[in-house]
């Protein structure tokens, strides 16, 4: 699978390293949450980044006091209609203060791109090659929104009170 960040296809840096396998020296790697919980005192001490692929049935409150050792966390869509991903990236971003990768992983479909991005996912692991051009093209479809965001692009109200504001004084 292809992967996208901020709309263009990328190389992806990160070996996906079963439970079972042993961890490739020197490589990122990016494994399971129980695995990651099992070793995460061990991994401090490894030179190599790591990521996290995060259930979305767990609360992403656990990930809190592990977020300085990441350097990547995947968020699963199991299903097309199942959407607990996207309030998790916005836990991350506006709560947990996130400021790293953040992936969709699973099933990624296209015409949720723009939500994605919204909601704070900057890379998305893409069912086709084609996927890139439709991702730009998809979060460059709308210029204005009601709902904010974590993309810090200003909703209509918020544009609305800033000319208020600004035209007042």
């Amino acid at each position: 699978m292809p992967l996208i960040e901020n709309g263009k296809p990328i190389e992806d840096k990160f070996v996906r390293v079963s439970d079972d396998e042993a961890l490739p020296e020197g490589a990122a790697v990016l494994i399971g949450i129980d695995r990651f919980l099992k070793e995460a005192e061990a991994l401090k001490g490894r030179q190599a980044p790591v990521g996290v692929i995060w259930p979305n049935n767990r609360p992403i409150a656990e990930i809190a006091p592990y977020l300085g050792q990441l350097s990547l966390i995947a968020l699963v869509f199991p299903i097309f209609r199942d959407g607990r991903a996207y309030s998790q990236a916005r836990l991350l971003r506006e709560r947990l203060g996130w400021r790293g990768p953040l992936r969709a992983t699973g099933n990624v479909l296209r015409d949720q791109f723009l939500l994605m991005e919204r909601s704070g996912f900057d890379q998305i692991d893409a069912v086709k090659e084609a996927d890139a051009e439709a991702f730009d093209e998809a979060v460059h479809r709308y210029t204005v929104f009601y709902q904010p965001a974590t993309d810090e692009r200003p909703s209509l109200l918020r544009q609305r009170l800033g000319r208020t504001v600004s035209g007042v004084r």
